[in-house]
């Protein structure tokens, strides 16, 4: 069975990171990146799947990258996506995939090297569901209303729909309360609770059924759409990582990435089969600033 190692506990707060760091126990991987050229792989990563009787699309994705490089694969679990930039950040893992807002952040704090990056589709990323029998009609509606967002710092789960909501004329703390669920399945949770009003999540998750989406047709509705995004995800190592390492996940992950591998990746599936760009600057993911700062956050504060 493959090793999950838990070395990383994150603490987010006021807009600001805090993550203590502890040792792996003494059977786990090196913590400090990868050890050397034909050592293991170190690969940090938010849980996708409570349950563990569903397959896990880690688990998939870790057996896949080991065929394709020859090396062994470790995953470090994390607790939220800010967790996993820290980990790269100081040199902990040797990499992680996130989204275009986190992978932003990285990037900008000059610490952080994207390796590659999937480009994104004209297609909408975020909505925010409600139950079927909700008043809530439009984005506008959700005035006074509870959102649960995924993370603080989620593309599809937060920065886009607070970017929606934006449009609509609604601000954060001042014309609606948020929440944060730690993750896409805890606001489905929060919404099937009746905790919140809406959940608002990635157009793609409500798409694919459970059990990443709990809700059937007839019980749900999606309020509003954002727009797309130029980046869907990217690829982001330490400044640190060694060349043969880094030569070796550019060239393995699209082929990991491809077309049918989709079951398999399950939540991971929105990468598959799009076009990458090798070695993004700072450039590519401007308007992902340039989104945050219009919905009132500003990436660099995040970056800690």
């Amino acid at each position: 069975m493959r090793r999950h190692t838990t070395p990383l506990l994150g603490l987010l707060g006021a807009g600001a990171l805090v993550v203590a760091l502890t040792a792996c126990s003494s059977d786990s991987a090196d913590a400090e990146g990868s050890a050397g050229a034909d050592g293991t792989i170190t690969l940090a990563t938010t849980p996708l799947v409570d349950d563990p009787t569903k397959a896990n699309p880690i688990e998939a994705l870790a057996d896949l990258l080991e065929k394709e490089t020859g090396r062994p694969v470790d995953i470090v679990d994390v607790p939220d996506y800010l967790s996993v930039v820290e980990a790269i950040r100081s040199d902990h893992v040797d990499f992680g995939i996130l989204s275009g807002f986190p992978s932003a952040l990285a990037v900008n704090t000059g610490e952080v090297d994207a390796l590659l990056a999937w480009k994104g589709s004209d297609d909408p990323v975020s909505t925010c569901v409600v139950r079927a029998d909700s008043p809530v009609q439009t984005p506008a509606d959700l005035k006074g209303k509870t959102v649960a967002f995924a993370d603080q710092a989620s593309s599809s789960g937060y920065f886009m729909p607070v970017y929606m909501l934006h449009e609509a004329g609604l601000e954060q703390g001042t014309d609606y309360k948020a929440i944060f669920a730690g993750g896409h399945e805890g606001s489905f949770a929060a919404l099937e609770q009746g905790q919140v009003d809406a959940a608002c999540t990635a157009v793609v998750l409500t798409r694919m059924g459970a059990p990443m989406f709990p809700f059937a047709d007839g019980e749900w509705r999606g309020v509003g759409e954002s727009p797309s995004m130029p980046i869907t995800g990217a690829v982001l190592a330490p400044t640190s990582l060694d060349g043969e390492t880094r030569a070796l996940l550019q060239e393995a992950l699209p082929k990991v990435f491809a077309k049918e591998n989709a079951g398999a990746l399950g939540a991971l599936a929105s990468f598959t089969g799009l076009e990458t760009v090798t070695d993004p600057g700072p450039a590519a993911f401007q308007s992902f600033i340039d989104i945050a700062a219009v919905a009132g956050v500003d990436l660099s504060d995040l970056a800690g």
